[in-house]
């Protein structure tokens, strides 16, 4: 250590306040960062394979302001999501079968005038 780590009376000298991590993260998620990235995989001039990486950091809140919610939409992440799933399919096969029931009717009423 060199004269300029020390003040008088052996004190170290403050350093830059550093931030805790706690900090850090918050600030990042109120913000939000975005990483992006592409990894390719060339053979002798020809591309076999490229991967394109985009990764948003930020709080729920933040996401939602910048128009992200893909999450709120999918099933497998969301209960609600997965109920309107489950009821958007239970009003098709509904519309199909009443589709299909005045044809079973006709088709009922012509077995029953030919006997």
């Amino acid at each position: 250590m060199t004269d300029l780590d020390f003040r008088q009376g052996d004190q170290p000298i403050p350093g830059p306040q550093t931030n805790n991590l706690a900090d850090i993260l918050e600030r990042v998620l109120d913000k939000g960062i975005v990483i992006a990235g592409d990894i390719k995989i060339d053979l002798l001039d020809i591309e076999l394979l490229t991967i394109r990486l985009r990764l948003f950091v930020a709080s729920v809140d933040t996401a939602k302001k910048a128009g992200i919610d893909w999450w709120e939409t999918d099933p497998a992440l969301s209960s609600k999501a997965s109920r309107n799933a489950l009821e958007d399919e239970n009003r098709e096969l509904r519309e199909r079968l009443r589709a299909l029931e005045p044809s079973a009717d006709t088709g009922r009423e012509k077995e029953s005038e030919q006997r």
